[in-house]
């Protein structure tokens, strides 16, 4: 069993402890991770017993579940927990929250049903103040998970694991907690920094205004019930200088904590007259890397929220300033650890569709760019599979719209589950005017999208300039495998070498030959693969386990220096 540091060190009684809402804080919070009962049935009668420990919201097929059992499509997993609130806890409304469960999940509390959520990576929650008992409580989620036997969205799970797919997992995979409020509170706000004019604006939803205190490093210098403030010489959010600014939200009893950025993502023409990304007004290559969000011991699920820091932290440390965030949703700390560091962030949707063929893997290879409004092609001739997409990519726009760090949308990659791109693009800028979306990463651009967007691992790399920004948008991949430091015996890579030293002088090589000179031929953006190894790939810059790092970070940050486009 390949364990990381963190996993090593868990506290069943007390996983990840943390507030899970950094955007969004309320002083109410009480968590139910930790040990649960569970029990596996061959249909969703919730079962008279519980005897199988799990400790949530580890999925039951991971190490750290402690059950290391795989949910099948047709099997339902029912978890129960018994819980008592706090004296006082209880100031008018209580809520139940999951961060996420995957695919499929009903939830019982008291013998009552609270609902229904469809789609493993989207967050949701229930109003439970009628059905709450005074002592102990009795909750129960069942759950069931078909991955690629239907077309839901599942990202790079499958039952037949192998290469550049990981293993499936199911359940609850994030967060459980409850927190109240008063009987009036505030439900969401939308925080809109406008860089060119100075202002940040604020829409509310559930109240028709608040009282609003911007801090600039503890000191108020604003308080108001306008929804759009003026801040005067604001301080820019940027990698180089990732500048937040706190701001409460006061409505009658209700107080709510944040905090936002003022920057500004466009497409502009340098001054060579070349399509560019721009950050604040100037041209600004995005130097990142490909992340999976994979862990040996908790798969989908860190060991700890420490773990995510990590990364980011390292990926800053190494000289990179992005990160796409690839086929996954991560808890909204890993957001938050990326706006405090100063990291770029590409969102991906989360693919969906029937089992792909040579739409994927052949076509795209030959130059045969398909039509995605051709269901049967693309394998989405789901109908409730496609609107779900379409709820569940709303849902992720304004569940991670307030975090600073994230610059680009991208709602398909590589031809997997697409379908009408270009009503996703419209969706996106109806949903977000403020970022940009890169629509078909890879291939099969049918021409909605901010940016020339390719994916380049064999055939020579040549960068042409076009009427929009030309991004890498993967490339690299170069594999070597640590011994010890292993999911399995199998060998996944583009390029493969057999020795930090080889594997260091082709990374080099790389860059210094192929990447940096073609910045000044318009390259606009790289997204190396990958951060670490998963699983059968070993093409990471760090084992799965985070244990060994493969190229030195005195290389990296040498080549990293030369990442910038001159004027």
């Amino acid at each position: 069993m390949l364990l990381t540091e963190w996993g090593e060190k868990l506290d069943k009684k007390n996983p990840l402890p943390e507030y899970p809402r950094p955007q969004f804080v309320r002083n109410s919070f009480f968590n139910l991770n930790g040990m649960w009962k569970c029990n596996f049935t061959s249909n969703g009668k919730i079962p008279s017993d519980f005897p199988i420990d799990i400790c949530v919201p580890f999925s039951p097929e991971t190490p750290l579940s402690g059950v290391n059992r795989v949910l099948t499509p047709g099997e339902y997993i029912h978890y129960e927990k018994h819980f008592t609130l706090p004296e006082n806890f209880n100031v008018g409304r209580v809520f139940l929250h999951f961060g996420a469960v995957d695919q499929i999940a009903s939830v019982c509390l008291n013998g009552e049903k609270l609902g229904e959520h469809h789609g493993g990576f989207t967050p949701f929650s229930f109003e439970i103040t009628d059905y709450l008992l005074k002592g102990e409580n009795t909750l129960i989620v069942s759950c069931c998970d078909y991955s690629e036997q239907n077309s839901y969205s599942r990202g790079k799970q499958r039952f037949n694991r192998g290469g550049i797919w990981y293993s499936p997992q199911s359940g609850i995979w994030q967060t459980v907690w409850l927190e109240s409020t008063p009987d009036e509170y505030i439900k969401n706000v939308r925080i809109t920094p406008d860089y060119d004019k100075s202002t940040v604006s604020f829409e509310f939803e559930g109240c028709d205004y608040a009282e609003i205190y911007i801090y600039d490093d503890g000191d108020l210098i604003a308080q108001t019930k306008e929804k759009t403030v003026y801040i005067d010489n604001f301080k820019p959010w940027s990698p180089e200088n990732p500048f937040l600014y706190d701001v409460m939200f006061v409505f009658n009893k209700d107080r709510v904590k944040s905090y936002f950025g003022m920057r500004k993502f466009s497409v502009e023409k340098d001054s060579n007259g070349v399509l560019r990304l721009f950050l604040n007004n100037k041209p600004y290559f995005h130097n990142g890397l490909l992340d999976q969000g994979y862990y040996p011991d908790g798969y989908l699920t860190p060991p700890s929220n420490d773990a995510m820091e990590f990364d980011v932290k390292t990926v800053k440390e190494w000289g990179f300033n992005m990160l796409r965030k690839h086929i996954k949703i991560e808890p909204l700390l890993w957001y938050h650890y990326c706006d405090v560091n100063g990291i770029i962030v590409w969102q991906d949707m989360i693919n969906g569709g029937g089992n792909y063929g040579a739409e994927v893997s052949v076509f795209p290879f030959i130059g045969i760019n398909l039509d995605d409004r051709n269901y049967k092609t693309f394998k989405r001739t789901d109908e409730k599979a496609r609107a779900l997409y379409y709820e569940e990519l709303e849902c992720m726009v304004k569940h991670l719209y307030n975090c600073p760090c994230i610059a680009i949308w991208v709602p398909f990659n590589e031809g997997w589950g697409q379908f009408d791109s270009k009503k996703a693009y419209e969706l996106l800028k109806k949903l977000d005017s403020t970022r940009l979306v890169d629509t078909t990463s890879g291939w099969h651009d049918r021409g909605s999208s901010d940016f020339i967007s390719k994916h380049i691992y064999f055939t020579p790399i040549r960068v042409k300039q076009y009427n929009k920004p030309y991004l890498l948008s993967e490339f690299g991949g170069l594999g070597l495998r640590i011994k010890g430091h292993t999911f399995n015996d199998k060998m996944f890579g583009y390029k493969v070498y057999k020795s930090t030293a080889s594997l260091t002088k082709g990374y080099k090589k790389l860059f210094e030959k192929t990447i940096i000179p073609q910045i000044t031929d318009g390259l606009s953006a790289t997204v190396y693969t990958q951060v670490t190894d998963v699983e059968d790939e070993l093409n990471g810059i760090m084992t799965y386990d985070r244990r060994v790092q493969k190229i030195p970070h005195r290389v990296m940050n040498e080549i990293n220096k030369q990442m910038k486009i001159k004027e």
